[in-house]
């Protein structure tokens, strides 16, 4: 399935307004909230997915009956850029695990590039729901990749992709390459400049959350 967060009328396009507005983004902290907020969303609509059993609490007054989920998801990131939209979903999912992926672009000479995966840690995924956070999916090739690369080595119950703005592009590599996969995005753009920064998205979000890397 595939959720457009901006295709409804919510507060969150005021959260991905300021997200894109180059005047709002030199406010690093404001920068990082607006993902922040823009995950909590994602993380409340994908949360109608989960399974749940009906439980019993105790008040000062009685017994109240209550449907909460049979388990937690599994949380997991792209280091650095997805720091702030990964917070957002643990605001929500607040016991859940978390998996921490770091992986790069190593540009040829020609211009294309692979993506380089380094290093996951991440916690036992056998049979769980699975949520990758992503701040931009432009091509979604590393995401590809980071998702193959844990589904070879565990049986993953329900896979999950959320991401605060994606290309056109991106989508449809996801959606042809990981079809059991259900896409969470906040706005899908159409276009991407040659270095594959989507247009007109909102710039380098790890320079812009965390200041210009080397």
């Amino acid at each position: 399935m595939l959720f457009i967060l901006n295709q409804t009328n919510t507060i969150c396009n005021q959260y991905l307004a300021e997200l894109r507005d180059a005047e709002v983004q030199t406010d690093r902290m404001r920068f990082r909230r607006n993902q922040e907020r823009i995950g909590e969303a994602l993380a409340y609509e994908i949360s109608k997915q989960l399974k749940y059993i009906n439980a019993e609490v105790q008040t000062p007054l009685g017994i109240a009956q209550v449907n909460v989920p049979v388990e937690q998801p599994v949380l997991g990131t792209i280091l650095r850029a997805g720091l702030p939209f990964h917070q957002g979903f643990m605001n929500v999912f607040d016991q859940a695990s978390s998996a921490f992926i770091t992986a790069h672009r190593k540009t040829k000479k020609n211009g294309s590039f692979v993506i380089d995966i380094e290093h996951i840690s991440s916690p036992d995924l056998e049979g769980k729901t699975f949520i990758l956070c992503d701040t931009m999916l432009a091509t979604g090739q590393s995401v590809v990749q980071v998702c193959k690369e844990i589904l070879a080595q565990y049986n993953i119950e329900a896979l999950h992709i959320a991401a605060v703005i994606a290309s056109t592009e991106g989508v449809e590599h996801l959606r042809a390459n990981l079809p059991m996969a259900s896409l969470w995005i906040g706005a899908v753009d159409e276009e991407m400049t040659t270095k594959s920064y989507i247009v007109p998205g909102l710039g380098d979000a790890g320079d812009l959350a965390f200041g210009e890397k080397l």
